[in-house]
């Protein structure tokens, strides 16, 4: 039988997927398949080539945002925890060894492993683990943590001796075990951090499967096995190239074996081009995916600063018929307010389509619409949509927001910037609209909300807004054990943010992986940030 369509099912881990109308809503997981009736064994030895449609501008864990730098720069390092792939969304240790966690979740307690090295041969300690986490908690001047918010419940780290580390917090914080397992919290030498806080912008030491060989802008990221990774045998590759390419090419070496996997996703025509032409040569996987496009507007400069110019161009936006068109051509595909759709504690659309931006009647929003840009003094409105340079889909995207807001009188010419500049200009405020994403490596509002906290509190929050009240209801169902009161302050976070729109929701996307059926031991998930420390990938070949 065909090996390119064998499925797991998932374990439930809260998803709750019943009403989505997709052929795979019963496949969260998929595993990359060997045999139908024994698993193969892993084998050592090759080298894996991948393709990544973009590269990173720096080298900081903590202060990236996109796969473009986590796909090559993961392997060379650890986390305190990590998803299980092949059984997500499980946590399993990675640098811990075990844990545990007190009765009233206020403390967090990890004993780690005690032979895990640097790959410059020092001995990571607690001390490596505290360092780590205080630069993301609390940065230094200069220092950019870009999920800050997320470990606002910290109070204060702990070392009682090299092996064991402690957290306290100051809240039973709901989703603190999946923050750390974060693929983000890369461990960095505390001697380096206390040497020069800046030193992971532009050094790469970590204790990961694979040791840095080199960066070569525009072509290639190279990573070697590290003889003294703390998992014996593993890993298994001798190493992994990053090509940076994209589109058509990236086909092209998938058919031509030149390339063996690409794991952000490729459209659904490529999907049938790879199957067309390579047959059981070629595993595809496909699962909704934990990531959205979104506008982000400047709300410290005019007109953005009106909420009335804000909430007229989200409702002139008819993402209903945006999914339909735009499915079959891009990762495009599902109709979601701020939580993934499918998500046990997302919106549904009965209720969805009575947010702004969200009616099914067009016609009533954008009269709608136009009745606020005048009542603004707004009317004619012309401005610059800031948009990255990778073409799928911010492109497909922006020229459909670009005609919908035509439709409303408002005149938008396009700037697209490299992904270092296109980060540059959102972190300082330097655009007038721009296309973002949210994209995170679990379903859970506190990682989903946080684009929506006030600015100083949430630096991926790049309109720059500032809203007491959400930040109030962000805390509020962080330390709510009680689902159904969560859920209901989550609805009420989500109104408010819509209604305000500083930053909106387009279309959540769908994942379609390709790769070469010689790679095993990789797991897909619906976040294209996991399972990129290829700690367990082996070429059967």
């Amino acid at each position: 039988m065909s090996k390119r369509y064998l499925f797991r099912r998932p374990r439930t881990g809260g998803f709750a997927w019943s009403g989505l109308r997709f052929a795979i809503a019963a496949a969260l997981l998929v595993l990359l398949p060997g045999s139908t009736s024994a698993e193969p064994q892993p084998r050592r030895g090759g080298v894996l080539d991948f393709a990544v449609d973009a590269e990173p501008g720096n080298y900081d864990c903590h202060a990236n945002v996109s796969f473009a730098f986590l796909h090559p720069v993961a392997p060379h390092y650890s986390t305190l925890l990590k998803f299980d792939g092949a059984a997500y969304p499980q946590v399993t240790g990675d640098l811990a060894e075990s844990w545990s966690v007190s009765a009233d979740k206020l403390t967090y307690t990890f004993k780690l492993r005690p032979t895990v090295l640097f790959h410059d041969g020092s001995r990571l300690s607690s001390a490596d683990i505290k360092a780590s986490y205080e630069r993301i908690a609390h940065p230094p001047e200069g220092v950019v943590s870009a999920r800050q918010v997320y470990y606002t419940a910290i109070d204060r780290i702990d070392t009682p001796d090299p092996q064991t580390v402690v957290f306290h917090l100051r809240w039973p914080e709901a989703a603190m075990l999946a923050n750390f397992a974060s693929p983000w919290n890369c461990i960095y030498s505390a001697a380096k951090l206390e040497q020069d806080p800046l030193f992971p912008e532009k050094h790469i030491l970590g204790t990961g499967a694979f040791r840095f060989v080199e960066h070569v802008k525009g072509d290639h990221w190279t990573g070697q096995r590290f003889d003294k990774y703390f998992l014996p045998g593993r890993p298994y590759l001798d190493g992994y190239v990053a090509h940076f390419l994209a589109g058509a090419k990236v086909i092209d070496g998938l058919e031509k074996g030149t390339l063996l996997a690409e794991f952000r996703s490729i459209t659904p025509a490529e999907r049938d081009q790879l199957a067309q032409a390579m047959g059981d040569k070629v595993y595809l996987g496909e699962t909704p995916w934990l990531i959205d496009l979104m506008v982000v507007f400047n709300t410290l400069k005019p007109p953005f600063d009106d909420a009335r110019v804000r909430r007229a161009l989200s409702l002139a936006v008819d993402r209903w018929h945006a999914a339909e068109s735009l499915q079959a051509a891009t990762f495009l595909k599902f109709v979601g307010g701020i939580l993934r759709p499918g998500f046990a504690m997302a919106t549904p659309e009965s209720e969805l389509t009575a947010l702004p931006g969200f009616s099914r009647d067009i016609e009533s929003a954008r009269a709608e619409a136009h009745r606020l840009l005048a009542e603004a003094g707004r009317s004619g409105l012309s401005f610059a949509l800031t948009n990255r340079d990778i073409a799928m889909p911010y492109g497909p995207a922006a020229q459909y927001l670009i005609a919908a807001w035509k439709a409303i009188g408002v005149s938008v010419t396009q700037q697209t910037l490299d992904t270092k500049d296109w980060e540059a200009a959102l972190q300082h405020h330097s655009y007038a609209a721009a296309i973002d994403f949210g994209g995170d490596y679990f379903d859970d509002p506190t990682l989903q909300l946080a684009k929506y906290v006030s600015a100083d509190l949430s630096p991926s929050n790049f309109s720059g807004s500032t809203d007491r009240f959400l930040d109030s209801l962000y805390v509020g169902q962080a330390v709510t054990t009680d689902p159904r009161e969560r859920a209901r302050i989550v609805r009420e976070f989500e109104r408010r943010a819509l209604t305000e729109a500083y930053t909106v929701p387009f279309l959540w996307w769908n994942r379609i992986v390709a790769a070469s059926t010689a790679m095993q031991g990789w797991h897909l998930t619906p976040s294209h940030y996991l399972e990129q420390d290829l700690t367990e990938v082996w070429l059967d070949r």
